[in-house]
């Protein structure tokens, strides 16, 4: 049996109460993250899903994905999809959703309609609602006329003040109509999570809001409402943008007699500069991230540790971490500016913690398996394909890579195709390469499949020492042209120990075969 917790406008453990005076929540933690499939999932909307997921699961509570699809006509085919796609990608799933259903469902607002034209009846016939008539040309005047006169646009309320006849008769006549919300002074301040006290007079400055358009859709404005209360959401986290909105959606909360949920709005997060992250920048969409080899869990720390809402910042954490450090009343106002550039720093840490992580690692090959095959095509050698020498790649490459991708790039090209090297570039380097590669291929005979990197560098440098006067850096350039075809690149026993004993020699004996030249 679950146990019945109590909130007051915060943050709240299991069976402690702690008090920060709004309204209050019987019931367990629900939280919710609806975004509009309009688009595809950014990083701004990442990160208002993390911390309600983070809330939830600090809390014992429940992750709820609802799409609010109300405005049709700009619907984005395969968003809906894409961004629960991306969330479970992310790490950060819902307990309940479009796709996973739940007990409060649908979570299709477009699939809610009745439930929300039976809420602005309700609000008709107890006066806090009524109908407007007013045509779209009306309306564009309004607003013109308000910006010649240097005011902020608003409706002037003229249909609130319609006789029941008038209203009727224009319903007889079937006239185009919505329903408009009438805002009442006197709204009561609320303490926010995280803003603290707050209080917009909202009827002084705004004209009554439309809540039910002429197509028999809701705006966003009763639709949430309606949809946080039959969800039982206990707290409502989003973006600092909705604040000033709050105190509208508490007077419709009041017209309902319903008991609102506890509000935080999250500052907002902004490009290191200052500037808004823009969908227009076209690198801030989660499938753009996952496309270019970003883990997951990079982006969840990155978004993190530029923000606040934790009792430590570090570099590196996972998601069990985050909750662990979450702490609602740190989260400050101040806007989080990410700093994107440091993206490549916490891939590389968190590819890292993949490649020790056996089950992770596992996953990274057959990842790696695939772009293997599919950037080097027939050229590659088979045997590059084989689980255990992905590995060992990935074991003596880590904290060194940032992501996959840079290991079927032109750097890393010698560990699947055997490189192209011609009697010219050896004869530039030295007089004695076939005598260098004889005893390479002699140290190796003795080594067999025993190689290690300390070892080897240790060997190389007592091999120097046999030649008949080549340098060592000579030699280390002659060794690392036979093994990768390029002039720089991991050190040459790494290269070595991650070829193998087979391939090495097969590409020093290749080196047996140039003319010698004195």
């Amino acid at each position: 049996m679950l146990t019945q917790r109590c909130f007051r406008c915060v943050t709240a453990v299991r069976n402690t109460l702690v008090t920060r005076g709004c309204s209050t929540v019987q019931g367990d933690v629900r939280v919710r993250f609806a975004p509009s499939p309009t688009g595809f999932l950014h990083l701004g909307g990442l990160r208002t899903a993390l911390y309600n997921y983070i809330f939830a699961k600090k809390y014992g509570g429940s992750f709820v994905l609802r799409l609010e699809d109300t405005d049709q006509s700009r619907l984005v085919p395969g968003a809906a999809e894409s961004i629960e796609d991306m969330l479970e990608w992310a790490g950060v799933p819902p307990d309940e959703s479009p796709r996973r259903g739940g007990p409060v469902g649908p979570y299709l607002q477009s699939q809610r309609l009745e439930l929300y034209r039976q809420t602005a009846d309700q609000l008709i016939e107890s006066k806090h609602a009524y109908y407007c008539f007013c045509s779209s040309q009306r309306l564009d005047l309004l607003n013109k006329e308000a910006l010649r006169s240097g005011q902020t646009p608003r409706y002037d309320n003229r249909c609130r003040h319609l006789r029941a006849e008038q209203v009727q008769e224009k319903l007889d006549q079937r006239a185009p109509h919505v329903i408009r919300f009438r805002l009442e002074e006197g709204v009561e301040p609320f303490q926010d999570l995280i803003c603290g006290r707050s209080h917009h007079e909202v009827a002084q400055v705004e004209g009554d809001p439309v809540v039910m358009k002429a197509d028999g859709f809701p705006t966003y404005h009763l639709a949430n409402i309606v949809d946080d209360h039959y969800m039982r959401i206990s707290h409502v986290l989003r973006g600092s943008e909705w604040l000033i909105s709050t105190s509208k959606h508490l007077l419709m909360y009041r017209a309902l007699d319903w008991q609102p949920p506890t509000f935080g709005h999250l500052p907002l997060l902004l490009n290191k500069n200052g500037s808004k992250l823009s969908k227009r920048q076209g690198d801030i969409f989660l499938q753009s991230f996952q496309r270019d080899g970003v883990l997951p869990e990079a982006l969840l720390d990155i978004t993190t540790s530029c923000g606040s809402g934790f009792n430590t910042i570090g570099v590196g954490r996972r998601i069990d971490e985050l909750i662990a450090e979450f702490n609602p009343s740190k989260i400050t106002t101040h806007s989080a500016l990410l700093d994107l550039e440091k993206l490549p720093e916490f891939n590389r840490i968190h590819l890292q913690h993949h490649i020790e992580d056996e089950e992770q690692c596992a996953t990274l090959i057959t990842g790696l398996q695939a772009q293997i095959q599919q950037v080097c095509g027939e050229e590659m050698q088979e045997e590059v394909l084989q689980e255990g020498y992905i590995r060992r790649v990935l074991l003596l490459r880590k904290g060194h890579i940032s992501s996959l991708k840079e290991l079927v790039g032109p750097a890393y090209s010698y560990l699947w195709v055997r490189p192209s090297v011609s009697s010219q570039q050896v004869a530039a380097i030295t007089a004695e390469a076939q005598h260098i590669a004889a005893l390479v291929l002699k140290l190796i005979a003795e080594r067999g499949e025993e190689l290690t990197v300390d070892r080897l560098s240790k060997d190389l440098k007592t091999l120097v020492k046999q030649t008949k006067g080549t340098k060592y850096g000579e030699v280390m350039k002659l060794l690392r042209l036979a093994l990768s075809g390029l002039q720089q690149g991991p050190s040459v026993a790494e290269m070595m120990v991650c070829l193998g004993p087979e391939e090495i020699s097969h590409r020093f004996q290749k080196l047996l075969q140039f003319p010698e030249t004195n």
